[in-house]
């Protein structure tokens, strides 16, 4: 994470917390939800769709101001947002303290081309995030892990990504990202090629204890 967030969310609070309010606050393009801390409480407010959408993009591992109408302005990060036929319907965030480690999940990318896809093989991801813990500040926005150097039948566990300082790793270190793995077409080539070979050893067995008979 950068040091500087530009990225601002303008909140209003909101008093009615009955569904025909929240229908109606929908039809008008906003979006209901929670800011939860401990060292502010639950407020409920509601926030413009559009707006949300932009924040949202990097909103789950960045934190960003988040802004309310009557004038407080804090850090937060996007805790959870809920959907109904496609449609984001609600919006949790979490209060932010810049002196506290907070958790959050990032994303992984993988860059370069691996060894053993040259050479037939597939990568495979299992894992597109990590989650982390850190001060807001040492947070990164992205995890790039380097692949090059993966080849055939080579994998990559959670505990070999290299982190920046002052993040620790909350995913468990056994957790496997990724993997070089043949194609079916292929490894079942390679499986029949050890079969004859293994029966081929076997015959040659065979007749040199007939022979020795």
């Amino acid at each position: 994470m950068s040091a500087e967030h530009n990225v601002k969310l303008n909140a209003e609070k909101r008093a009615n917390l009955s569904n025909s309010s929240l229908r109606q606050l929908r039809e008008k393009g906003r979006i209901p939800g929670v800011v939860y801390g401990s060292q502010i409480g639950n407020i409920s407010l509601h926030v413009d769709a559009k707006d949300l959408l932009k924040v949202a993009r990097t909103g789950r591992s960045e934190f960003f101001e988040l802004s309310i109408a009557d004038g407080e302005s804090f850090p937060a990060l996007i805790k959870d947002v809920q959907q109904r036929g496609g449609k984001v319907v609600h919006v949790d965030f979490q209060h932010v303290s810049k002196n506290k480690p907070i958790r959050v999940k990032v994303p992984i990318h993988y860059n370069g081309t691996p060894e053993g896809t040259k050479t037939g093989g597939i990568l495979q991801t299992q894992e597109t995030e990590l989650e982390v813990e850190g001060l807001p500040d040492s947070l990164p926005a992205g995890i790039d892990i380097d692949v090059t150097g993966l080849g055939t039948g080579d994998k990559l566990t959670a505990a070999e990504v290299k982190l920046p300082a002052g993040v620790s790793l909350i995913t468990s270190e056994d957790a496997l990202l990724a993997s070089i793995v043949l194609p079916r077409a292929a490894l079942e080539a390679t499986e029949e090629g050890a079969d004859a070979a293994a029966e081929g050893a076997d015959a040659a067995e065979t007749d040199n204890k007939s022979d020795e008979a």
